[in-house]
């Protein structure tokens, strides 16, 4: 038998062809990289730089003064925490599916700090997300979902560019 080299693909010839939608596909393993593939932090960081130099998300004039939360005291202090949080949404969206923007408050919101009387748990704001949301749909990045619950879901264009992107997070470690 021939040893197959690294620059070729392990993928059948008969997986080659087939598009996969679901990500619970049983087609997932040596026919590609996906995001669940690739550390967190790395692919949001290479994200964020891939939206931030597309150009095709705009900033909202209130990006430099808005706080992401109520709990917060200050805004950001990064420049680029919206192309970030975008790429942290896109992600989430990816990986967990039909997630709206009550979820996004959930995930980003944080202990609130009340003096003197015991901290309790705060939602984040809901315009962020909601104005990413409507970024992401407008790059046919995510889509709103059919199901009884609601929320958004990642396009077959969308999961497409996601993994090209950790499929050269992946390259660029190797």
């Amino acid at each position: 038998l021939d040893e197959v080299g690294p620059a070729a693909s392990t993928c059948p010839a008969s997986m080659a062809s087939v598009h996969r939608v679901s990500n619970n596909s049983p087609l997932e393993g040596p026919c590609g990289v996906t995001v669940k593939d690739v550390p967190a932090g790395d692919f949001i960081v290479a994200y964020a730089a891939h939206l931030k130099r597309t150009g095709k998300v705009e900033l909202p004039n209130w990006s430099d003064l808005v706080k992401t939360s109520k709990a917060k005291e200050l805004a950001p202090y990064d420049p680029d925490w919206y192309y970030v949080r975008a790429a942290a949404i896109a992600r989430r969206v990816y990986l967990r599916g039909n997630v709206g923007v009550g979820a996004m408050r959930k995930i980003y919101g944080g202990k609130q700090r009340r003096g003197t009387v015991k901290e309790r748990f705060s939602l984040s704001g809901g315009s962020i997300p909601r104005h990413i949301f409507a970024q992401l749909e407008k790059m046919k990045i995510l889509e709103k979902s059919d199901s009884q619950k609601g929320g958004r879901r990642i396009t077959e264009t969308g999961q497409r560019d996601l993994d090209s992107i950790a499929g050269q997070i992946k390259s660029a470690d190797n």
